[in-house]
């Protein structure tokens, strides 16, 4: 069939319009192609350099963590603890607490050692022990100082029926206290809310100590049983 002139025209364009789209489509296909490989790529390089950064930190930082929980005397805090029946690791985080591990340190309220007990405590605990052996200048002997820091505790728990939170209070507070304290607000032997505890500094004792004692857990118990 024969064209005429407006129609041959009007198919032209037709045409030359179609075609145009098309590459247009084409080059937006690649361009999204292009983008999405790009955007794989940066996604991979992103996580290819944190990998390596927590590679090449996680020394410093594993010994930032170890460093905040010191673990000397390790074999006398464990033959005690194991004698008096107390998780070592309770008996560690206290130290850590109390004085850092620095054996000669004392504070302004009198308290010397590992364990920062107060000489009257420890001249009772040396009564209770039946330790003819024992002076007050000893407190800032390692051994002595956890021996008797670790026979405390023990008898803190006894005293509260194995109740953690209050045995440490009573540690930092002294056992008086907290049985005033028991008497006041209503506390019974299964009461485990540190929040409550009245003195901001017992209060905070006590959190401390027990995030510490899962600390050295985590450090110190798998190294424990592949060394034996």
């Amino acid at each position: 069939m024969r064209l005429t002139k407006g129609e041959s025209e009007t198919r032209g364009k037709r045409k030359t319009k179609k075609t145009g789209t098309g590459r247009s489509g084409r080059r937006e296909k690649r361009r999204q192609k292009r983008w999405s490989s790009f955007k794989y790529a940066l996604i991979f390089f992103i996580a290819a350099a944190c990998i390596g950064a927590y590679m090449y930190y996680l020394p410093f930082f594993e010994r930032q963590y170890r460093s905040s929980a010191p673990y000397p005397y390790y074999l006398t805090i464990e033959r005690e603890a194991e004698r008096r029946g107390v998780d070592e690791y309770l008996v560690a985080a206290i130290i850590n607490n109390e004085s850092k591990f620095r054996q000669g340190v004392s504070s302004h309220r009198g308290a010397k050692g590992l364990m920062q007990l107060m000489p009257e405590t420890a001249d009772w605990i040396a009564g209770r022990l039946e330790d003819k052996n024992y002076r007050e200048e000893r407190l800032s002997e390692p051994d002595l100082n956890i021996r008797y820091g670790t026979w405390y505790i023990a008898y803190l728990l006894e005293l509260f029926e194995g109740n953690e939170t209050l045995a440490l209070a009573a540690y930092n507070a002294g056992s008086t206290v907290v049985h005033d304290w028991m008497e006041s607000h209503g506390w019974d032997d299964h009461f485990a809310e540190a929040d409550k505890i009245p003195y901001d500094e017992t209060r905070h004792y006590v959190k401390k100590v027990l995030t510490d004692r899962e600390r050295y857990r985590k450090l110190y118990s798998s190294q424990k049983k592949d060394n034996r």
